[in-house]
């Protein structure tokens, strides 16, 4: 009887590759009421905390796909109005980002979040202006 050797070293990454990422985030990790802890604007590279201005957002996940929340940015909205939105939607988890559909017209939805542990964030530019947002749980 013939035995066959097969080195260690060519074993261990086959086993490594078909177990998969066990830290990778899934819908019910990701599932949660979320509080924004940094929101900040940078218009010409002035940065506004605007948490410190009086802003607030939070949103909850919801396992089922679905979203609700809220989002107030004092002076934040079209022509210096304040942005008072309601966050209802959906959401979807896409490998380590989610995303956002709502019907309220703000950047959150126009955002890619990258999930990590109890912390969702995002930095994107609209026009010049870049936002930068973490919701964490």
């Amino acid at each position: 009887m013939r035995s066959y050797s097969v080195p260690l070293v060519l074993i261990l990454p086959l086993t490594l590759f078909a177990c998969g990422d066990s830290t990778a985030p899934t819908r019910d990790s990701v599932s949660g009421t979320y509080t924004a802890t940094t929101f900040t604007v940078e218009i010409g590279g002035n940065v506004t905390d605007e948490l410190s201005e009086g802003a607030w957002i939070t949103i909850t996940l919801r396992a089922d796909g679905t979203t609700l929340g809220h989002i107030f940015a004092p002076a934040g909205g079209e022509g210096g109005a304040d942005l008072d939105e309601d966050l209802s939607g959906t959401w979807q988890l896409t490998g380590t980002t989610v995303s956002f559909v709502q019907s309220a017209d703000t950047f959150i939805r126009d955002m890619s979040f990258t999930a990590s542990g109890h912390r969702l964030s995002a930095t994107e530019t609209f026009s010049g202006v870049t936002i930068t947002l973490v919701l964490e749980k």
